[in-house]
């Protein structure tokens, strides 16, 4: 075995042992420690992706050597290993953009105890993409709720304690359908581990045993997940949680937790249940249908929203929708897409949370729209972060955004004919409504108040940079996009 094989297991247990150690340490301190941590993951996660692209091939991680079926696994491929790395590395941004306001808006008695609830949370979000055990990922699982749940309560505000009760409600709801899947998948199977659960789901439904059960565990699984990744209409606790966050909170929770769910669900339809299966439960067309409908309904909320966070906290339920409706294609190029966008809005997501609150800082720390006016004058590359990750999420070209929607109508096109016209149609609905808030928004930031703009705000080097490479990563992704679709084809190739 390669002693690069053994990253993605270091990777997680360096965050846990992160976690640990920064329990008695000062604010700085941890700090230290934990950008320290998460930097050192993303080069892992790198040196990983690089093994695997240079074998062609995955391979299993076997946990403390006791053999399948008894022993926990952890299996790393194309996928796996290019999801840590953007992970990692957005949570690095979100991070390093959004320290100052760690430290402004967060008691300094509780700052370690942010930086070890965002040790677990990295720990966690690789635990869900590299494990082949659903046990451990309904651990892992928890702990990512746990831990994004005190990331939103941390700043002890009113509303920060409602939101995180809101978030920990639907999340316990989701949890709990999610781990009775779980239970039944056990009872008909006798397996956790994802690959000999397979095995016997095939046994399974070539002799056509317990259809109904199967049907029933499907539902479970995705509904739950569903409601954890925050598909319309189990949306309600997005707004307030990503707006009454401290500004790395938000930018890590919309960017990645709700995806992590989602990529937990593909894992299991591919690796465990079969897509094929997946596809003939017909719960694709209901993903398929809801997706649509979150991807105007999330665009209608973000118009009617009066202040910036909420308008790209609802803006976030339509991109989740984009995901879900890619995924009820019932395709691999719809798949394709969706993880696509899955990476795509992980780094805009982020860049405009960031830069959101560089323009919320030259504006009073107000919110609503009409005290932004002219703050991209006084905070300019926050208005350009602003305006690159809003035209990316519009849809204009060079941009990841642009890439995303394109793969959405290619995939369209190669779906049952029942949902080629409905999926253009709605994708134009919603890109013109994409354009309507975040144009919208633009304009205002670029509209002079008439008054002197004074001394051009101070921007720290950490949001400075964190800009700057998400900047870059947007472009990258929306000028070299054949080479990263290429890699998560090949992904998907190998997930089963």
């Amino acid at each position: 075995m390669s002693f690069v094989e053994n990253f993605p297991c270091f990777s997680i247990v360096l965050c846990m042992a992160a976690g640990i150690l920064s329990t008695p340490m000062k604010a700085r301190q941890a700090k230290r420690m934990t950008m320290g941590v998460v930097a050192l993951v993303t080069i892992l996660s790198l040196a990983t992706l690089l093994h695997v692209l240079s074998t062609g091939q995955s391979f299993v991680y076997t946990m403390g050597r006791y053999p399948a079926p008894w022993g926990n696994e952890i299996r790393a491929g194309v996928l796996e290993a290019l999801l840590a790395t953007v992970f990692s590395l957005v949570m690095l941004c979100s991070l390093a953009g959004g320290m100052d306001h760690v430290f402004r808006d967060i008691a300094e008695n509780r700052i370690n105890l942010y930086f070890i609830l965002v040790d677990l949370l990295l720990s966690s979000l690789l635990a869900i993409i590299y494990t082949n055990d659903l046990f451990t990922a309904y651990v892992f699982v928890e702990i990512n709720t746990i831990a994004a749940c005190g990331m939103i309560m941390i700043r002890r505000s009113g509303r920060s304690l409602i939101a995180a009760t809101r978030y920990m409600v639907m999340s316990l709801i989701g949890s709990g359908l999610f781990l009775i899947g779980l239970a039944m998948l056990y009872d008909v199977t006798g397996h956790l581990l994802m690959e000999n659960a397979h095995e016997a789901m095939i046994r399974l439904a070539l002799a056509g045993e317990y259809h109904t059960p199967l049907l029933v565990i499907i539902s479970f699984i995705t509904v739950g997940l569903a409601i954890k990744s925050g598909l319309y209409p189990f949306h309600s606790w997005m707004p307030d949680a990503y707006g009454y966050s401290t500004i790395s909170s938000s930018s890590i929770l919309s960017s990645l937790v709700s995806k992590s769910y989602i990529v937990l669900l593909i894992k299991i339809f591919y690796r465990v249940i079969g897509f094929d299966n997946i596809i003939s439960s017909k719960i694709v067309n209901i993903l398929f249908v809801f997706g649509l409908i979150g991807m105007v309904m999330g665009s209608v909320s973000a118009i009617m929203a009066k202040d910036i966070y909420r308008m790209i906290a609802y803006s976030s339920i339509a991109q989740i929708g984009y995901v879900y409706m890619g995924i009820g294609l019932g395709t691999e190029a719809g798949m394709v897409a969706a993880i696509f966008h899955i990476l795509t809005h992980a780094i805009t997501k982020s860049l405009l949370f960031l830069s959101a609150k560089g323009l919320n800082d030259v504006s009073g720390r107000k919110k609503v729209f009409r005290a932004l006016q002219g703050a991209a004058f006084r905070n300019p590359l926050s208005g350009a972060a602003f305006l690159v990750g809003s035209l990316s999420m519009v849809g204009i070209p060079m941009l990841a955004g642009f890439i995303s929607k394109f793969l959405f109508a290619t995939a369209a096109m190669g779906a049952a004919p029942g949902k080629v016209l409905i999926t253009l149609v709605v994708l134009a609905v919603s890109t013109i409504l994409n354009a309507i808030y975040f144009l919208h928004t633009v304009i205002r930031i670029y509209t002079p108040t008439g008054e002197p703009t004074g001394a051009r705000a101070h921007i720290s080097a950490g949001a400075a940079v964190s800009l700057f490479c998400l900047i870059l990563l947007n472009f990258a992704m929306g000028l070299l996009s054949q080479p990263i679709t290429d890699l998560i084809q090949a992904g998907i190739e190998t997930f089963g």
